[in-house]
């Protein structure tokens, strides 16, 4: 009988699964979106019960759709959106609260209460991080400070803490398994990236239980079985990857120096630096890249907040398009940006500037310009902070960008590659398989197993798509870019 690993995508806006075969290709992809909350401005939420839901119809529904049973899948990786923090009640798996996404910024102030206090460079020495309400510290610091009785129950050891891997896996084992993997660890702001451990220090500075928290693992071993209540036969789950480094990784991004983005809800690059963490003096991060047994690499990272969701806002909020796609023929109607610059700073700006009260811009605006002039700066702007990122992410590494991989749905926009290698002035690679984020959960699991015997045996499936070449000097529009920026700033 033939066998095929399942990767469960759980994404910001979506929750998906897809079974890859041995040559690594797509045999069945299930999607469900599930909902945004918003209950104030700048807060972000998602039900978690309505995640593990969606994740699990989608999980049955690609396992049927490819005409399989549950016999033929070898085994189950898991990709997830990372910082978002879920606490739930260990007797009951009932969520205390719901997830405060990422994207959330309702801890900003305690945020700037922190780096008055001096806290900037024992938490950026220890986690790699930049104090910001992006990582998960400090959204389980308000749930337990906010949530009718959870500090007690914590304090009880009656509480548990995960980001979405470690709530997915709970319930897949029915409770049995608590863990995470060191790169969602990474991304709390309580893990220590270089001893590999929960910081005793920061979990004082922040008063969190240590009882709370799940076991850290590597990206690639069997942390426990599915549960016979879920699957008829047990799958063993063995591969766990925030998104990001999860596609780094798909992408085969595996020599020092190596670059990849992603174009989702929010862009995010991450070049690989090997087995020695490289401390950022241009704003960026220094996060864990996967382990693999004994063997941890590092990468540097920059954060774009608002790629894709950007083109969701102008197609619910302004009502231009009525799907997705159609943002690049409508961006494609006019020949340039008419000097059109739209920042979207929707929800703060990430990486390198790390502003958590920016606010979305468009500047340059005329009685010329056109819904084309918006849609296209907006898709310029999403390019733009790639561009700013990859000028740090150079000055940290002292290694001149010749390629960029790219993946996620924003990259099969062909008008937003192209202008992103002409501004970057290098090469912009797209495989030919861009669910590069579910592939590098499904390699993991693979090699846990030894479906895949080696990365070598990796190399083989990675094939191209299509690389995009500068084609034009963007200068004049660069510097339009710089002055948008510097405005929108909340000096």
């Amino acid at each position: 009988m033939s066998k095929y690993i399942l990767a469960l995508d759980q994404g910001t806006s979506s929750s998906r699964a897809l079974i890859f075969n041995k040559k690594g290709e797509i045999c069945s992809l299930a999607q469900k979106e599930f909902s945004q909350i918003f209950p104030k401005p700048g807060w972000v939420e998602h039900n978690p019960k309505e995640i593990w839901s969606s994740q699990s119809a989608v999980m049955i529904e690609a396992i049927t759709s490819a005409g399989l049973d549950i016999q033929s899948i070898a085994a189950l990786g898991i990709t997830n959106q990372r910082e978002t923090t879920v606490v739930w009640d260990a007797e009951t798996s009932e969520p205390v609260y719901n997830a405060i996404v990422w994207q959330d910024r309702r801890t900003s102030s305690y945020c700037d209460t922190l780096k008055r206090e001096g806290k900037i460079d024992i938490i950026r020495e220890k986690t790699g991080l930049i104090i910001d309400a992006y990582f998960s510290a400090t959204k389980l610091k308000w749930i337990l400070d906010n949530v009718h009785g959870a500090r007690e129950k914590a304090e009880h050891g009656k509480l548990r803490f995960g980001t979405i891997d470690s709530w997915l896996i709970w319930c897949l084992t029915k409770g049995k398994v608590h863990v995470t993997d060191v790169t969602n660890a990474s991304r709390t702001m309580l893990f220590n990236i270089h001893s590999l451990e929960w910081d005793k220090d920061l979990l004082e500075l922040f008063n969190i239980p240590y009882s709370m928290l799940p076991d850290v693992k590597s990206c690639s071993e069997i942390y426990g079985h599915t549960s016979k209540s879920i699957f008829a036969e047990s799958i063993p789950i063995a591969g766990i990857v925030g998104d990001q480094q999860s596609a780094l990784f798909g992408q085969l991004c595996i020599e020092p120096g190596s670059v990849k983005n992603t174009y989702g809800t929010g862009c995010f690059l991450l070049m690989n630096t090997g087995d020695k963490p490289i401390t950022s003096r241009n704003n960026l991060l220094t996060t864990i890249a996967w382990k693999i047994k004994d063997q941890t690499i590092y990468a540097l990272e920059g954060s774009v907040f608002v790629a894709g969701s950007v083109v969701q806002w102008i197609r619910d909020g302004l009502g231009l398009i009525h799907c997705s796609k159609e943002i690049e023929s409508l961006a494609s109607s006019v020949p340039d940006n008419g000097g059109v610059y739209f920042v979207p700073a929707l929800t703060g700006l990430g990486a390198p500037y790390w502003d958590q009260y920016a606010k979305g811009c468009i500047y340059g605006i005329t009685r010329g310009s056109t819904a084309g002039h918006i849609a296209r700066a907006a898709l310029e702007g999403i390019a733009f902070q790639n561009m700013d990122i990859v000028s740090s992410m150079e000055k940290d590494s002292g290694v001149k960008l010749c390629e960029l991989k790219v993946d996620g749905g924003a990259s099969q926009n062909n008008l937003l590659m192209q202008f992103q290698a002409d501004i970057l002035s290098c090469k912009v690679i797209r495989p030919h398989i861009t669910e590069t984020t579910a592939l590098g959960a499904a390699f993991f699991a693979g090699l846990a197993i030894e479906y895949w015997e080696n990365i070598s045996e990796l190399k083989s499936i990675f094939s191209i798509d299509r690389c995009f070449t500068p084609q034009c000097d963007q200068n004049k529009a660069k510097q339009g870019w710089v002055d948008a920026i510097s405005r929108t700033l909340n000096k």
